[in-house]
Order: C-alpha cells, then sequence, then structure tokens
C-alpha cells in the first residue's frame, strides 16, 4: 500500500485565549485554510488544524489539556515574548504584509530584503504571537555546512 500524501512532518501548536476568533483571524490575515475543527458542545474550538499550502499549525484554547498546562503559555505571560517562531513562506511578501496589516496585524519587522535570500517581515498577531513571512525557502536550496 502506498503512503498517503502529506504536508510537512513538523506542526506547530499554539495555544490562544480565544481560539475560535484566532482560527477565524489568521484565516483572513495570513491566508490559512482550515483543514479540521473541532468543537465542543457549545460550539467553541477545542482543536483545529489551519494549513497554508503544504504546511500546518494545530491550536487550542490556552492551557487546553495536562500537556498545555505543563508546557505551554501566552506571549503575554512571558512579558509579549515568544519561544517559538512560526515561518510561512510566500510568493509575493509585500502583498501578504499589505494583508495582514490591513487585518489589524500588529508589523514588528518592515518587509526587508534578507542576507541569507529573499525578503521577509515579522508581524504579532492579535494574543501576541510572532510570525515570519518571507520569500525565501530553505527547501529549494542547496543545504551548506
Amino acid at each position: 500500500m502506498a503512503d498517503k500524501p502529506r504536508g510537512s512532518a513538523l506542526v506547530s501548536c499554539l495555544g490562544y485565549k480565544d481560539a475560535d476568533a484566532a482560527v477565524a483571524w489568521l484565516c483572513r490575515a495570513f491566508g490559512f485554510k482550515e483543514h479540521a475543527v473541532y468543537r465542543d458542545e457549545v460550539g467553541k474550538v477545542v482543536h483545529a488544524e489551519l494549513t497554508f499550502g503544504r504546511g500546518m499549525v494545530m491550536l487550542g484554547p490556552d492551557q487546553g489539556g495536562e500537556f498545555g498546562k505543563q508546557f505551554m503559555t501566552l506571549p503575554e505571560r512571558a512579558g509579549a515574548r515568544c519561544t517559538q517562531i512560526v515561518c510561512i513562506i510566500v510568493d509575493d511578501v509585500d502583498a501578504h504584509h499589505d494583508r495582514a496589516k490591513a487585518a489589524g496585524a500588529e508589523i514588528v519587522m518592515a518587509p526587508k530584503d534578507q542576507i541569507y535570500g529573499g525578503r521577509s517581515y515579522a508581524a504579532r498577531d492579535p494574543e501576541g504571537h510572532v510570525w515570519s513571512i518571507g520569500s525565501y525557502d530553505p527547501w529549494a536550496v542547496e543545504a551548506k555546512g
């Protein structure tokens, strides 16, 4: 039996105080698509899988479950700092920047050309997670080192 095609073997997981709002905002501002969204009996998001090209992020309510309570926190409880930044690869950085800014993203680094190639910008979502969006595709270049 052939393996089923899939995206990246790495999937980032994020917690949000308002997971419902996060799903809607990430789709509107950054262009994610809902892959699967699981809701509780009152309709609140308990787990969501959002795709961007062949990549995916999973998200849920802040400190959902024992794992989240023990190992995750929100940027606001970490002094607005993040221990991980999710990178999104896009073709048109400036158009993506304009879309995100129009949706209310806080631009923390304006679009600029990078020394390693490509162009990128960075934005903070409404709950403080920082995202790096750029045209540099590390899969498209030969590894060095």
